[in-house]
Order: C-alpha cells, then sequence, then structure tokens
C-alpha cells in the first residue's frame, strides 16, 4: 500500500505532496498552496494521461503487457516529480537530498 500524503511530506528531501483525478481536480495536497497544487494536478494530469495512452499503444504494439500504469517520474533542474498510486498521487522532491529506496517504496510498494 502506498504511503499517505502526510508520511510522504516528512520524507527526506519532499517538499509538496498532492493528489488528484484524472480530470485534474486536485483532490488533497500537503506542503503546498492550493493554487499551486491545483495548477500542478492540471499538469500531472495531463502527463498521467498521456503515459496511459503511450501504454496502451505500446501494449497492443509490443505484445507486451504495459499496463495499468504504476506511475512516472520527471527530473529537471534541482527536482524531480514523482507520480505513483496509477500515476495519481505526485511528490516534488528536491533531488539531491531525496532517500530514493523510501520514494519509490512509498509510492509504489514492493513487488
Amino acid at each position: 500500500m502506498s504511503a499517505t500524503l502526510e508520511a510522504l511530506v516528512k520524507m527526506e528531501g519532499v517538499i509538496m505532496a498532492f493528489e488528484y483525478t484524472p480530470d485534474g481536480k486536485c483532490t488533497a495536497y500537503k506542503n503546498v498552496a492550493p493554487e499551486m497544487a491545483a495548477m500542478a494536478a492540471k499538469f500531472c494530469a495531463t502527463v498521467t494521461m498521456e503515459f496511459n495512452t503511450l501504454a496502451s499503444s505500446f501494449s497492443a504494439l509490443s505484445e507486451r503487457q504495459w499496463v495499468p500504469q504504476q506511475g512516472w517520474m520527471y527530473r529537471g533542474g534541482d527536482y524531480t516529480a514523482i507520480a505513483g498510486h496509477g500515476g495519481y498521487r505526485v511528490v516534488f522532491v528536491e533531488t539531491a537530498r531525496a532517500n530514493w529506496n523510501e520514494l519509490l517504496e512509498a509510492l509504489f510498494g514492493s513487488k
């Protein structure tokens, strides 16, 4: 089971955490202003939707299983966005400070 937003924002390097619906509506957030959470949710929902589309296409074309989506990551500058919980729970982290094993376990669990 993935970690709660409260648990995520207590992890090393995490600066904010939020959740959203497939249509981009922010449903919960921690350590971020409501306006920023709403904007980030819309952008992240678009990325999640794109990866869902790509995964379905790759599954059909390659005859390999790419779905269901578990999440995604983006790294740029000094920060990384990690979307877990099917792509609908996101943390923004300071890349250099992040405890990657802890974050990935919290967002994706172990398989």
